[in-house]
């Protein structure tokens, strides 16, 4: 019989000792995994070491999650193909005779290579070397030049196929497919969002993003060249998402087409051989191993902390402020935000999706300012996508966001960690905005979705 202690000590307790863990510099998977194994054997029982294999064998034999190593993958393949050089290519001598082309031309080759692979990093760290030397050269203004990367990298977490929505899929028991067109919209919103304003800034002040000079812009023939050179995975993308939102395949099966459509990408492009294939094998062995094991640690973490009336606490302190359902959302997005600027988006995503999900599904969304509400059928849907949305932001918030981290790594040593900060916060308020438009409007969210499954 372990050691009696009440669920405010427990609660101060659990989560301080993984702060202070965390800011020593130690990796999530092992702190939250370790963590649930030392309060088990401090404050459990024996009936509560079921919560080992009890939670992880699910998450171990889950066929849902089989899609992200697939993913992963395709992702890896295609990058090592130069898919992203060439898209960059293609878009920025098409779009770059327009103040602020070349930002805009981020943002769309970003749009379309969250599409393509959905993996944040490989697209920061990519276009990093790529776009940002390029708008450097050409006198971009840092916050532009650094805001478009960083903003446009973030639309991974959001545009199918999102690792994001299967995890979370998995983690609250939706429809992958639905979590996957839902995000369709917000994901093409936001991307129009950071492109107008781009325009607007450039197109107010010229001197932040000047146009291409003549002797650099391309002909039209060369730009209908450019288009077709890119038509293999473009199209392999329409098939990838297109086999999903009409059900004609699973999201685990459109993996696997992708994952055979990249290899053939790749040889088309003449970028196949057995050491970029070693090297997208590595790649997804080493980004699945971390994401299993953060969630195998996390899982345990949480089922700790649930098992002992964490769940009952959380919701009663939530509920105890008095606000309505629409003020306790704001709350737990606020919540998701702070954790954003510390955490990494899968030990956010096992660590409060298991308790948020529960209560909000509870509550009652009956709209703002007279506008319609969400359906209760509807909600875990809704939810979901807010929730992708609000991700964003954590990859881009200082001072501990990944993706700021990334675009450092490869920057050109004239570019500080303070101009990318600063560029950094009007993309976060656009995000910010975003997040407000899906909550106040949740047709953009749910319309979609009512279309193709009725």
């Amino acid at each position: 019989m372990g050691l009696e202690i009440g669920i405010g000590w427990l609660t101060a307790l659990m989560f301080g000792s993984l702060g202070v863990l965390l800011m020593a510099g130690l990796p999530l998977s092992f702190v939250t995994g370790g963590l649930a194994c030392v309060f088990l054997f401090l404050f459990g029982d024996l009936r509560m070491l079921n919560i080992l294999p009890s939670r992880i064998f699910p998450l171990m034999t889950d066929y849902q999650l089989s899609a992200i190593p697939l993913f992963i993958f395709m992702a890896s393949t295609l990058e090592r193909a130069g898919i992203i050089e060439e898209l960059f290519d293609m878009v920025y001598k098409i779009l770059g005779s327009l103040r602020g082309g070349l930002a805009m031309s981020t943002i769309i080759a970003s749009t379309i290579l969250a599409a393509m692979c959905g993996v944040i990093g490989a697209t920061e760290v990519t276009m990093g070397m790529i776009a940002l030397p390029a708008m450097i050269k050409r006198a971009y203004h840092p916050t532009i030049a650094c805001g478009s990367i960083l903003a446009g990298g973030t639309l991974g977490i959001l545009i199918p196929p999102s690792i994001l929505a299967i995890l979370f899929a998995v983690v609250a028991q939706q429809s992958v497919g639905e979590l996957f067109i839902g995000a369709v919209m917000p994901g093409l919103m936001l991307s129009g969002m950071y492109i107008a304003y781009i325009g607007m800034r450039c197109g107010i002040n010229p001197r932040l993003g000047p146009a291409l000079a003549p002797q650099e812009r391309v002909a039209t023939r060369e730009k209908v060249k450019l288009l077709g050179n890119m038509a293999a995975p473009i199209v392999l993308v329409g098939v990838v998402l297109g086999v999903i939102f009409t059900g004609i395949a699973t999201p685990v099966e459109a993996a696997g087409i992708g994952t055979f459509g990249a290899i053939v990408v790749s040889a088309l492009h003449r970028r196949l051989s057995w050491a970029n294939l070693r090297a997208a094998v590595l790649t997804t062995l080493r980004v699945t191993g971390m994401v299993l094991w953060i969630i195998f640690g996390a899982t345990l973490f949480v089922g700790f902390y649930v098992v002992n009336g964490g769940q009952e606490f959380i919701n009663s302190a939530l509920l105890g402020t008095g606000l309505g359902p629409y003020g306790i959302l704001i709350v737990m997005m606020v919540i998701l935000v702070v954790l954003g600027m510390f955490l990494d988006w899968v030990g956010i995503l096992l660590l409060a999706a298991p308790i948020f999900i529960p209560l909000i599904k509870t509550l009652s969304f009956g709209g703002v300012f007279g506008l319609p509400g969400v359906a209760p059928d509807e909600i875990a849907l809704w939810f979901g996508v807010v929730y992708m949305v609000n991700m964003q932001m954590s990859f881009i918030s200082p001072p501990f966001g990944y993706a700021l981290f990334y675009l450092k790594s490869v920057a050109p040593p004239g570019v500080t960690m303070a101009q990318i900060y600063r560029s950094s916060l009007p993309f976060m308020m656009l995000q910010a905005l975003g997040l407000a438009v899906c909550i106040v409007f949740p047709e953009v969210v749910l319309w979609l979705p009512r279309q193709i499954y009725g």
